[in-house]
């Protein structure tokens, strides 16, 4: 297996990622990264795979479990529980209970809430000044959108942002203790916090998903208490950290390449939309143990070892799609790995899409001179891809 060298915290690499991908495919389907010393996989064939291959996986396989110091425990407490880091029938217990409660049509129902929400935040952007749009209009269509599926108030919007951003921190290379510390403050309190609402939802339903959780549970689907407040915290942190990343690189890119207008305002969205999250998506990297010694892309792994499937690397794989460099909102839709694949292929995606194909077009109907007044810059988490600010004005 050849070996490549690139700090992940290198300012360049995190800025554009996307030349150091290209030497990994060269390099070989499988290509042991020295700096994360971990394999990765660059291609795209080989990441949808990967994703949809039983022999890899998000639990650790018996006796691989990592050592949990005690500073994180209440963390961990909360992750426990988390369909995304578990698999076999625990995972599609729970999946199959998300699924059953997220259902298509509760969330075509949010698109009214969406254009509320949407043009309020538009009706509030400065006026001739500049400003920052990612706190102003990205984070805050999807946490809206997230409070009101919930059924929390929208009014803890920025809490819940908070204790969020600092759950998510984990996973940041590189992270340190204080990031620990805060991690498990912020799992402790959102804990409680939502244990709250689903007492108040046992003893008061509601038209929301807290509500068709429980639901779910008393009809001895045996879904616990530390479950439904788990799964919740989940769809929170994971349906809104994606799609802030999303919808801010989304603006940032049809301004850069100076998208036709009329190709975000009609039926055309959906396969601008499939574009920008090929060409730029909002998540790099997804790891994966290994469950059995194998062999895969003609390497030897064993038991217990770890792969790293670069998703951003593979929406530019040449071998996928003609100029993948390019940005072309015309291209023909194709299958890409920003929401992943396979059994962990993201239940939020439907909704990141309708969030990006709603906002979007009211947002550039509504604000037809938005321009932006600075580079955009890319902050330093890497494979948390997203921008540090977006200073535009209308």
């Amino acid at each position: 297996m050849k070996k490549l060298s690139c700090a992940p915290a290198d300012p360049g690499f995190v800025q554009n990622p996307y030349p150091f991908y290209d030497h990994l495919r060269e390099a070989g389907r499988m290509v042991w990264w020295e700096d994360l010393g971990l394999p990765v996989i660059a291609g795209y064939d080989g990441v949808s795979m990967a994703l949809r291959d039983a022999r890899f996986g998000r639990e650790a396989p018996s006796g691989f479990e990592p050592d949990i110091p005690v500073h994180l425990r209440p963390f961990y407490d909360i992750e426990d529980h988390s369909m995304l880091e578990l698999e076999g029938d625990r995972h599609k217990r729970l999946r199959g209970l998300v699924l059953r409660a997220f259902t298509s049509r509760r969330i075509k129902g949010l698109v009214p809430d969406l254009e509320e929400i949407t043009n309020d935040l538009i009706d509030h952007f400065p006026r001739d000044a500049d400003f920052d749009l990612l706190p102003a209009f990205c984070k805050m269509v999807p946490v809206r959108i997230i409070c009101r599926l919930l059924g929390v108030p929208e009014a803890m919007s920025e809490q819940l942002l908070a204790w969020s951003n600092a759950m998510v921190a984990v996973y940041t290379p590189g992270r340190t203790i204080e990031i620990e510390r805060a991690a498990a403050t912020a799992a402790t309190e959102f804990a409680a916090f939502m244990r709250g609402y689903v007492d108040e939802r046992r003893s008061s339903p509601a038209d929301d998903l807290i509500t068709s959780l429980i639901a779910a549970e008393e009809e001895g689907e045996k879904l616990s208490t530390d479950e439904l407040i788990t799964t919740c915290i989940l769809l929170l942190n994971a349906g809104h950290e994606a799609t802030v990343h999303s919808l801010g690189i989304a603006v940032k890119t049809l301004l850069e390449q100076e998208t036709p207008r009329e190709l975000i305002m009609d039926e055309r969205i959906d396969g601008v939309i499939e574009e920008v999250i090929r060409f730029d998506p909002p998540l790099h990297l997804f790891q994966r143990w290994v469950y059995e010694d194998t062999t895969f892309l003609g390497q030897a792994l064993k038991r217990g070892d770890k792969i790293g499937l670069l998703l951003g690397a593979a929406g530019r794989d040449d071998d996928a799609w003609d100029d993948p460099n390019v940005f072309d909102p015309t291209r023909p839709v194709k299958q890409n790995m920003a929401f992943g694949a396979g059994i962990h292929f993201c239940v939020g995606a439907p909704l990141a899409r309708l969030e990006l194909r709603v906002a979007l077009p009211i947002l550039f109907a509504r604000c037809p001179n938005l321009h932006l007044t600075e580079p955009p810059r890319y902050a330093q988490t890497w494979h948390f891809h997203g921008l540090e600010r977006l200073m535009v004005r209308t």
